[in-house]
């Protein structure tokens, strides 16, 4: 398994000798003798892994660990001469995938960094938190609503009602199911507002509110939301 890996090291005799021996195993080494050219080169590189000294000049290691995990998921494999609980814990809090305390073996070093390859390969895909409905996309973290790329404006009411219905494209919900949905977002709910809410939603993802595609009536039960429907007129 070949990867781009960034040693951060301001013993160049100790990162010249991690590069050779992982570049014996087949990696792609880049070194970086400070924090701040930690960062920099991580943002430029990408690495697949960063080998991280805790007692680096100009930006501490903790610092540069805090920085990268906030922008990326890169791999930190964290080296220092501290050897107590509490620093351990302190890196693993910031999201070093493991840590190693000086001295250490460089053939140690090397089998630690292809076992969190495999684990980085192994990683399940995180779910899309997106719900769509054809060309409508939901985005439950943003409350975010669009159709076509186009922005959508939806009350609180609104929103929980098409996200309760994107969750299950096709299932019908009975105006019970929905009022339970929205218990907290209208203080006095009713099956006339999830009607009007419904009308109002109609209005702004349909093409024609009078003939809906998406937001579907089934008469004598609920409403449905499909992938269906054209965005022209």
């Amino acid at each position: 398994m070949c990867a781009l890996i960034l040693i951060a090291e301001d013993n160049a005799d100790q990162a010249e000798l991690l590069r050779r021996y992982l570049e014996s195993d087949h990696h792609t080494v880049v070194l970086a003798a400070d924090g701040r050219q930690a960062i920099d080169s991580a943002r430029r590189h990408r690495p697949d892994l960063l080998v991280l000294d805790l007692m680096l000049p100009e930006v501490d290691g903790l610092d540069v660990c805090r920085v990268l995990r906030a922008e990326s998921n890169t791999l930190v494999l964290m080296l220092t001469a501290r050897s107590t609980e509490d620093d351990m814990l302190l890196g693993l809090a910031l999201g070093a995938d493991d840590y190693m305390t000086k001295p250490f073996s460089p053939r140690e070093l090397v089998a630690r960094v292809r076992t969190l390859l495999r684990r980085g390969q192994q990683a399940p895909a995180q779910p899309d938190p997106l719900l769509r409905a054809g060309s409508l996309v939901i985005d439950p973290v943003r409350h975010e609503v669009s159709v076509a790329g186009r922005q959508i404006e939806c009350t609180p009411g609104e929103f929980r009602l098409l996200q309760t219905l994107a969750s299950d494209l096709d299932r019908v919900f009975t105006r019970e199911q929905l009022l339970e949905s929205m218990h907290g977002f209208d203080r006095y709910i009713t099956g006339r507002t999830i009607d009007a809410h419904v009308k109002n939603l109609r209005r702004k993802i349909e093409v024609d509110s009078r003939r809906p595609k998406r937001l579907l009536t089934v008469y004598g039960f609920g409403y449905k939301l499909t992938a269906g429907g054209s965005d022209a007129p």
